[in-house]
């Protein structure tokens, strides 16, 4: 009789695909790109290869830190691209229901995927961002993340503290249902289809902005647009006059309902919003043609 006995070769790529969803959440989420993401994890598994597994205890947190630390340089090598980005810069959406975190993960750390929160992380510096993701998201003890950043644990507490007073100031504190995310994108869209303003107005909050991502590829607006008043006639002029062209679907991104907007079967823009449950807060749209290629990837965490 014989045997299929796996190589070291083919034991190192198994170990790596097992774990490969949790370093892409990581990935993804300290990058906010998908192409980005996919990179690190490509490097890492190069040097997991290279590596000698059998000296690591846990091939786990091997990866992870090799993961945390290519993502940070990585982000303070793109903190200097994205400043030249034409208009606002916005997270490459997850669209498809593969990006949905799993439904026993707790409803605030499946918040962490949303396009709301990952606008926010990118306000914060890269070891900052990297604590408070291991920390909050992940769960790491504050030994492990100081080993990964090479920084005492009393430090990396004072990292994930200042983060998360800032996360936390620019977040609503209510959990939102998805039935209640759907139901505001069905008054959103039926307001738009029916061009009636007095409806916006009274769906968006009077601190309302709308953020728009076509990073110079196609016509988008190059500033955040603030304000009730505001963002209701610039929903109107973008999306309302075209509205008898436009096909509103209801998908999800990262994780939560969303709207694919087509023109002629062709998705040209995803929308997303932050949202109490009851008024938009915040409404992101991602334009930018190279953002919106591929269906999204399985992520954990």
């Amino acid at each position: 009789m014989r045997f299929n006995v796996a190589g070291p070769t083919q034991v190192r790529a198994s170990e790596f695909e097992r774990h490969r969803p949790r370093l892409f959440g990581i990935a993804y989420r300290m990058l906010g790109s998908r192409a980005d993401a996919e990179d690190v994890l490509q490097d890492a598994y190069l040097r997991w290869h290279r590596g000698a597994p059998g000296e690591v205890r846990s091939p786990e947190a091997w990866l992870v830190t090799a993961v945390t630390r290519l993502c940070i340089d990585r982000l303070r090598a793109l903190r200097a691209e994205r400043e030249h980005y034409v208009g606002p810069w916005l997270p490459e959406p997850l669209i498809g229901d593969a990006a949905a975190p799993a439904a026993d993960q707790p409803a605030e750390l499946s918040s962490s995927l949303s396009i709301a929160f990952l606008v926010v992380l990118e306000q914060l510096a890269p070891d900052e961002r990297a604590a408070f993701l291991l920390r909050e998201v992940f769960d790491s003890e504050y030994a492990e993340i100081a080993e990964i950043l090479g920084k005492s644990a009393a430090a990396c507490r004072q990292l994930v503290s200042r983060a998360r007073k800032r996360v936390r100031e620019q977040r609503p504190r209510a959990q939102v249902s998805e039935a209640a995310r759907r139901s505001v994108l069905e008054r959103f869209v039926n307001a738009i289809q029916t061009q009636d303003k007095a409806a916006l107005l009274e769906l968006l909050a009077d601190g309302a902005s709308w953020t728009s991502d076509g990073g110079g590829e196609t016509r988008a607006a190059l500033k955040v647009i603030r304000g009730r008043e505001r963002v209701v006639r610039f929903a109107l002029a973008v999306l309302g006059r075209y509205a008898d062209q436009l096909a509103f679907e209801y998908t999800t991104v990262n994780g939560e309902p969303a709207l694919a907007l087509r023109n002629q079967g062709r998705l040209f823009s995803v929308l997303t919003v932050r949202t109490d449950g009851i008024r938009i807060l915040d409404v992101y749209t991602v334009l930018n043609p190279k953002k919106l290629l591929a269906p999204a990837p399985a992520v954990h965490g």
